[in-house]
């Protein structure tokens, strides 16, 4: 580090080294790897592709804290990537209306009791520490039969929606079915609550990619760059990777045929196996704070856990499908926060 970012790091409080982030994040019983960041020499001899113009990215103000708590992130289905800079100028995409029906709720408290030996750390938080819901648009199209009707990813609870109506009542109904912080899970509303689909998400992983080139034009930039690396640094370990939903031939959930705790624990079990099938959907997204550390990398797990990485470039890619996705170890150097990754007496984050 040159001797002026030495001087604002000091002066702002940031913390730049990685072995003190990573004694940190270990102290918050965040399991973290002492594997390098990037796999290749640098200069690159392996022939990943360099961002065009090397454009500017932050490297001077502390990543870790840079991610806000929220109860869920949704992604909804556009089938494009040139939204709008804020996806609500749009007002009759789903994004408005459901931005419009969203009502700030208090934290739902946490039904476990927090170690009180172990420090929190800033931009590292559990679901019930918030009431807000995050709203982004992503590209992959919808499965629903009909075109009018959208497709909704909802994280943590790692389960698809599909048949929204683009429509401010529709909004509402997802807000009362699916996206109120007081629903623990979202598992399937019967048919005379809501003429939803739902599904469990059929992966091992989800990665997302910030694309939104008109609020940024390095997201625009760097997510392609990103989506390549990762494709093959997955399918040289043999995994399957995916950029568009396939279509589910699984009966949803509304239609479970058993009791309430039947359907619980079929999701729960569901979930549980999803690790071992190797399969990963890459999507591009839209803003979702900090692009100046792009590329933006998000890594969603069946469990629950979200994975916030910033100035991932394509030479990180291997060591983050190595390090994290297959060994559930996160890298303090491109940390910037994310949902679950305390796992007090856990090896990995995908632990339960």
């Amino acid at each position: 580090m040159s001797g002026l970012r030495r001087l604002r790091a000091w002066a702002f409080g940031h913390e730049l080294n990685p072995d003190n982030i990573r004694a940190q994040l270990e102290a918050g019983a965040v399991p973290v790897s002492y594997a390098d960041c990037r796999t290749c020499a640098d200069p690159c001899e392996d022939g990943h592709e360099e961002y065009p113009g090397r454009f500017t990215v932050d490297m001077e103000t502390q990543m870790l804290g840079s991610v806000d708590s929220f109860r869920r992130q949704i992604f909804i289905s556009t089938g494009a990537m040139d939204w709008d800079v804020e996806i609500t100028w749009s007002r009759q995409s789903l994004a408005a209306h459901v931005t419009a029906s969203l009502q700030r709720t208090a934290p739902i408290p946490s039904t476990t009791t927090a170690d009180a030996k172990i420090p929190q750390i800033h931009g590292i938080f559990n679901a019930s520490e918030s009431g807000v819901v995050s709203v982004l648009n992503a590209h992959y199209k919808s499965i629903a039969d009909d075109d009018d009707l959208q497709t909704v990813l909802v994280f943590p609870d790692f389960m698809i929606v599909s048949g929204v109506p683009s429509t401010r009542e529709g909004a509402r109904e997802l807000w009362q079915t699916v996206l109120d912080p007081h629903i623990p899970r979202v598992l399937g509303s019967s048919a005379e609550e809501s003429g939803f689909s739902t599904w469990v998400l059929p992966y091992s992983c989800v990665i997302t990619f910030c694309s939104h080139k008109r609020r940024d034009k390095r997201c625009g930039i760097s997510a392609p760059k990103l989506e390549t690396a990762f494709t093959n640094a997955l399918q040289a370990r043999n995994w399957t990777v995916h950029n568009q939903l396939d279509y589910i031939d699984d009966p949803p959930l509304e239609k479970f045929k058993g009791t309430e705790e039947d359907k619980n624990a079929f999701v729960l079990e569901r979930l549980k196996g999803l690790r071992e099938e190797k399969t990963a959907l890459i999507l591009h997204n839209s803003h979702m704070g900090g692009h100046a550390y792009a590329g933006n990398c998000i890594i969603y797990t069946p469990n629950g856990a979200s994975i916030w990485y910033g100035r991932v470039t394509p030479h990180e890619a291997e060591s983050i499908v190595v390090e994290t996705i297959e060994g559930g170890l996160l890298l303090p150097k491109l940390l910037r926060g994310g949902m679950g990754l305390s796992k007090s007496g856990c090896k990995t984050v995908h632990d339960w």
